[in-house]
Order: C-alpha cells, then sequence, then structure tokens
C-alpha cells in the first residue's frame, strides 16, 4: 500500500504478479497424443515459452476490480465532458442488446433468419427520420464522423448528378473539428467562417462567403447548438442563402440532444444531418468506441444513399442494393447494430414525450451551471446556453497563474472527472461543461462548490493547485511523453531511456 495516496493498492502489471506453475483454470488430462509445436509449426513455433503471467483466479479476479476501482466513470460520478455528453446510460438498454437472438445473430445470416434484427433497424431509422424531420435514415456509418463524410459524400454525388463539381465547404470556427478534416477526407475544401462577438453564424457573413464561392459553392456544415453551447437562431435564412446559391445544408448533429424533441432540423432548411446514437440516444461509448452516426437526408439525395437499405415489404423485411446511384457501402456489414439496439431501446422506453424532456433537463442543467460560474469565470457568449457551458481560464490565469489545466487535475481531488478543456479553440483556455439530463441538482451544486473552492484555492495556495492531483492512484503525468514515446509491451527491467 502507498503511504502517500492513502489505504490504495499501488496494483503492479499483471506480469509481476504470480508464480511460476500458479494457475486460475482446471483443465482435463490430454486424452489425445500429444505433438510437438514443431512438428506442426516448423520454423514458426516459438524457442521459448510465451512469458504470459501464470496467476491464481483470485489474483487475476482482485487485479482487473481494483484497476476498475482506479477509473473515474460514469457509473461512479459525474463526468462533465463537454460535446462528448457522457450521461449515465440506462442499464435496461445493456440488457435489450445482450438479449441472446440479438447477440447471436450472424452478420452474414439470409434476411430471411434476422427478420427481428432488421426490423428494429428500420423502425429506429423511421423514428430517428420523425425525430430529425428528414424523410430517409442510414445507420450505416459508425461514428459521428464518418456520418459527416458519408453526408459530404452524398452532397458531391447530388451535385455531380446536377452536372456540377463544386468543391468549397463552409464551416463556421464554432463547428465541430472534425468537420474540415471530413471535407478534406472527401476531396473538398473548407472555407472558415470567423467567429463573431455573439458567438452566432450570421446571415450576411454566410452571403458574402457564397458570393465570393460563386459556382464553386457545395455547401455549408453547421453546428447547431454550436460547440459555444448556443443555438443558430438564424438558421433559417442561413438555408435561404446557402439554397438559392445551389449548395446543400449538413447540420452536425451531435448536439442534437439540446434540441431533441424541441427542434426537427429537416423543418428549418437543414438537408442532412448526423446523429450520435452514442451520445444523444445514450450507450456506453469512449475509448475508440463504439459507436455510431446514422445520416439522415432529404428524398432529394436518397437515390445516394449507402448501400443495402433496409426496406419493408408485404413479405417482411430485406435488405436492398439496388441503388445505381448509391456512393457505395461506407461500412462493414450494417454498422454497430449492438448501439442500434441500445438507442431503440431508449428512443421507446422515453417515447416523444420522454425525449423532448430529456432536452429539456439537459438545457436546464447546463444553464444552472452558467448562472452558478459565470460570475466567477468569464463565460463564452453572455447569451444563455443550451447543454454545455463554456467558461475561460482568461482572468484565473492572470491573478494567479493557474490554468485550465490545472483546474481539470485539481478536480479529480474532489472526486469528479474533468470536463472538456481547451475546446473550442476559439475560446482561451476553455473549460466545456455539459452536466446533460441525467445529473441531479445536487450533484450540481457539488461540481459547482468543488469549482469554486479550486478558484479559492488558485488565489490563496496556487501551487497547490498546479501539483494536483494529489489524492488519485498517480500524480500528474507526462501525457506528452506518453503519445510521442508510448510504451506498449511491459518488460521486466525498465529500457534505458
Amino acid at each position: 500500500m502507498s503511504a502517500e495516496h492513502g489505504l490504495q493498492f499501488c496494483e503492479p502489471p499483471i506480469f509481476e504478479r504470480g508464480a511460476p506453475g500458479r494457475s486460475g483454470a482446471s483443465l482435463p488430462a490430454l486424452d489425445v497424443p500429444r505433438v510437438e509445436p514443431r512438428t506442426r509449426l516448423g520454423s514458426l513455433a516459438r524457442r521459448a515459452a510465451a512469458a504470459l503471467p501464470e496467476v491464481s483466479e483470485p489474483e487475476a479476479f482482485r487485479h482487473f476490480l481494483r484497476l476498475s476501482q482506479a477509473n473515474f466513470a460514469i457509473d461512479s460520478q459525474m463526468y462533465p465532458l463537454g460535446s462528448c455528453t457522457m450521461k449515465y446510460n440506462p442499464k435496461v438498454n445493456e440488457w435489450a442488446a445482450r438479449l441472446g437472438p440479438f447477440a447471436r445473430a450472424h452478420p452474414l445470416a439470409p434476411d430471411a433468419l434476422v427478420q427481428g434484427c432488421l426490423e428494429v433497424m428500420w423502425r429506429l431509422g423511421r423514428a430517428l427520420c420523425e425525430i430529425a424531420g428528414l424523410g430517409h435514415c442510414c445507420l450505416q456509418p459508425a461514428a459521428g464522423a464518418q456520418g459527416e463524410l458519408t453526408g459530404l459524400m452524398m452532397m458531391r454525388a447530388w451535385q455531380r448528378a446536377r452536372g456540377r463539381a463544386p468543391r468549397q465547404v463552409l464551416i463556421p470556427e464554432s463547428a465541430h473539428g472534425t468537420n474540415p478534416a471530413s471535407c478534406s477526407l472527401c476531396g473538398l475544401g473548407a472555407v472558415r467562417l470567423p467567429k463573431t462577438d455573439d458567438g452566432l453564424v450570421h446571415p450576411g457573413d454566410v452571403a458574402a462567403a457564397a458570393r465570393e464561392a460563386g459556382d464553386d459553392l457545395c455547401g455549408l456544415m453547421l453546428t447547431n447548438p454550436n460547440t459555444l453551447g448556443l443555438f443558430e437562431s438564424h438558421v433559417c435564412e442561413i438555408a435561404r442563402i446557402v439554397h438559392a446559391a445551389g449548395g446543400l445544408v449538413y447540420a452536425d448533429g451531435a448536439n442534437q440532444n439540446a434540441i431533441m424533441g424541441r427542434v426537427r432540423p429537416g423543418e428549418i432548411g437543414v438537408d442532412l444531418l448526423h446523429l450520435n446514437l452514442h451520445k444523444t440516444f445514450s450507450t456506453p461509448h469512449g475509448g475508440g468506441g463504439p459507436g455510431a452516426g446514422p445520416i439522415l437526408f432529404t428524398d432529394e439525395l436518397a437515390p445516394f444513399q449507402p448501400v443495402p437499405v433496409v426496406v419493408r415489404t408485404e413479405h417482411g423485411y430485406r435488405l436492398d442494393a439496388a441503388r445505381p446511384q448509391s456512393i457505395g457501402r461506407v461500412r462493414a456489414f450494417q454498422g454497430n447494430f449492438g448501439i442500434v439496439l441500445r438507442a431503440y431501446a431508449y428512443v421507446r422506453e422515453l417515447g416523444g414525450q420522454g425525449l423532448a424532456d430529456a432536452s429539456t433537463l439537459a438545457v436546464l442543467n447546463a444553464r444552472y451551471l452558467w448562472s452558478r460560474l459565470r460570475e466567477h469565470f468569464p463565460v463564452a457568449s453572455e447569451q444563455p446556453c443550451m447543454h454545455e457551458v463554456v467558461l475561460s481560464d482568461e482572468r484565473l490565469e492572470a491573478e494567479t497563474g493557474v490554468k485550465t489545466l490545472d483546474v481539470a487535475k485539481r478536480l479529480l481531488d474532489y472526486g469528479f472527472h474533468a470536463p472538456t478543456i481547451y475546446f473550442p479553440l476559439v475560446v482561451k483556455g476553455a473549460l466545456m461543461i455539459e452536466p446533460t439530463e441525467t445529473e441531479t441538482k445536487q450533484t450540481l451544486d457539488e461540481f459547482a462548490a468543488a469549482l469554486l473552492a479550486i478558484l479559492e484555492e488558485a488565489h490563496r495556495s496556487p501551487d497547490r493547485v498546479k501539483g494536483a492531483p494529489q489524492l488519485t492512484r498517480v500524480s500528474r503525468l507526462d501525457e506528452a511523453g506518453a503519445a510521442r514515446k508510448p510504451r506498449l509491451r511491459w518488460t521486466a527491467q525498465r529500457p534505458a531511456g
């Protein structure tokens, strides 16, 4: 145990536990003739046994349990990552995704043997269309960024079908950072619309950029609500301008949890939209997945959607690949079906009014924190936020030398995971907090109290904050060094350097 960190185990790598010959499994005696590996594998056979840990069952179980207890997780405390929407995931959704017939379904099974799976996909697609106010849905994209790429490919195919090949896409600085990268992958150019004083995109700026692009305007990518947590109130006029210039309006729907059930993007001029099932519609995510970013679109864009398409007939459901103008497949099989199941359970459990109530609570919680903290931290905008509040360290750093990273690390000592930091880039030292609809007022008060206590500490004892965290299993790590020179393989002796 570590005296420095209190009554906590300093858990070594599992390779440093156990002893030769120790095992956690009970296997029967070999009942077939033994064959030496070299006989079967030749030069590919190992010359020495693999250096695998030899541990008992209690050792293995305790090792991984202790590692789990060292984690900050949504099941143990508030996890206020802005933009990422780390809200609590109802466990009934996990139960639904683990139902045997769904969990055991093979992705190459013929349509006749997976009618239940196809029906769930079709029904979720129709529900998402109703929520978005758009006519069609493709569930293939495995993440929001892949949904963006799919949407841009469809935009480009639509333009080419009209005999055009425009390349410029307008992207506000308040949009998600993946938008320009998706354009680049699609062979399109991103045209930046600078951040305005009020944080919103204004029709005049869009009109000027559209005139400058001329016939090379492909469309606009708009995040709404944007990364400053603000609703783009001029979206209808902006969509009219883009459409008149021959472009399409793509909406990044990663923040749909702020307007779900309240605003239907298809009714305010949006042509394409992706939704993050792994954010807005619960389901766990992080660590690279799993995720799902279905794309929704108008009738005009339907011929270009990825194939195959789930269709309902009088004989049941089937996958239809006969779409000659399709951009093709964008994902193996039909996407992340387990995430689709979880999202379907979430939608059916809440219903239309429940989804609208979830958005209302998400906005209420964020505005409550905005009102509690705005007198102590500069806010990104004086306009009331939607689902997330963005603060700045500008005043704090000038007065104490304490920065956003220090505040984030100190929050760990108070039992809270840090919010998203240094994003959006247009806000100096940003702290982006998204409480989601699943947190109570009591938890929000505790979180606000922790931030205010850290603010007081920064003025009274700034070095204590700069040296945080003090109470976690490990202290502050060299994250830049770990990223640039990762050590991914355990060795008995640490290599030099």
